[in-house]
């Protein structure tokens, strides 16, 4: 399938003019990845199973279509990763106003977000790529000239280990992840994701209103359909709780217990209903945004029609939302200054079970 893809995918330019550049990986356990230069975007992920190739990475067909979805599928996500309020920030005593795509709010970088951009390819080799943006002073209302790089690495252990690093000409706001959607069972199988077993090592998730801005600070999930502490399927308290209603689902943050966020440990774990394939998400950022694909539906899918509601689930390693309005939080600090970097990895970690 993902063969194919490097073709269906450069059959139409891009808004500058210019054909994508997709890159295929390959290790020796004949898992394969693409990536691609618009939106520094993870393409395809397929896994041989059984001798068969599983796609377990859910995407478009073309570029076209790439640009019609508005679910960020595999794009890398900035300047800054799900919400911040009305698109605006104090910092350093300066008001800042950010560009607005979403019931007001800034979603995921704002109107011209890092999944639209081309990327530059600076680094190339059979197991890597690295793509590098510079964001200039004032993107999408954002201050500072920001140079950012983001390096996919697909190792013989089938992991793929995504390392961001940026730097800044003026303090702001960074929180960079990827908007991969997943679903072990296989992308256009037809299967949803609500079968899917789910671990995440949080004690603590935080609620939002029905816009997805929090409405204070985060909360214990013990006695909530939110407790993932323990693996269970994502379907078992599917919509259990009010603060699931409004988004038709999970589509909430996590506060990872800061044991995990060392790259370590196991922060997250993903197992495919036929006990085939599993996911093991390693990471030093502090949250984990679960989002279980609830408004996917009409998003064009590879097979010619358009994939349903809960079609698969993002796992996007974040600072948690709106984190620049809420300093008192007990997380790392969201703002870059100049002369520090940036540097965060989230690893996704793939186990085939014979």
């Amino acid at each position: 399938m993902n063969k194919l893809l490097l073709e269906s995918m450069t059959r139409h330019n891009a808004t500058d003019g210019q054909l994508a550049q997709l890159i295929r990986l390959e290790n020796s356990l004949g898992m394969s990845i693409i990536l691609m230069d618009i939106g520094a975007t993870w393409l395809s992920c397929e896994l041989m199973i059984n001798d068969e190739p599983r796609e377990v990475l859910l995407g478009t067909k073309t570029l076209e279509q790439f640009y019609q979805q508005s679910c960020y599928m595999g794009a890398t996500i900035g300047r800054f990763a799900n919400r911040i309020r009305k698109g605006e920030f104090e910092l350093d005593g300066i008001r800042y106003k950010t560009t607005t795509n979403q019931a007001g709010n800034t979603l995921h970088g704002g109107e011209t977000g890092f999944d639209l951009y081309r990327w530059y390819v600076r680094e190339n080799s059979a197991s890597h790529v690295i793509f590098d943006l510079v964001s200039e002073d004032g993107d999408q209302g954002f201050p500072g000239r920001l140079s950012v790089s983001v390096k996919y690495q697909l190792t013989d252990t089938n992991q793929v280990i995504i390392s961001y690093e940026a730097k800044t000409t003026k303090p702001t706001p960074v929180n960079l992840t990827n908007h991969a959607y997943f679903n072990l069972l296989g992308a256009e199988s037809g299967n949803d994701c609500k079968g899917h077993l789910v671990q995440i090592d949080s004690d603590n998730f935080l609620p939002v209103d029905s816009v997805g801005i929090p409405l204070d600070k985060p909360c214990s999930v013990e006695g909530t359909g939110f407790d993932f502490r323990t693996t269970k399927r994502i379907e078992a308290d599917l919509l259990r709780d009010q603060q699931q209603k409004p988004s038709k689902g999970y589509d909430h943050s996590y506060l990872l217990n800061p044991s995990v966020t060392n790259l370590q440990n196991i922060a997250a774990k993903v197992v495919s209903p036929d006990e085939r394939l599993s996911l093991k998400l390693y990471t030093n950022k502090p949250a984990l945004q679960l989002y279980t694909g609830n408004w996917l539906s009409v998003t064009p899918n590879r097979s010619g029609t358009c994939y349903d509601d809960y079609a698969g689930l993002a796992l996007e390693t974040q600072f948690l939302p709106d984190s620049p309005n809420h300093p008192e939080w007990q997380q790392p600090d969201c703002i870059l200054r100049p002369g520090d970097t940036y540097q965060y990895t989230t690893v996704y970690e793939f186990d085939v079970h014979h």
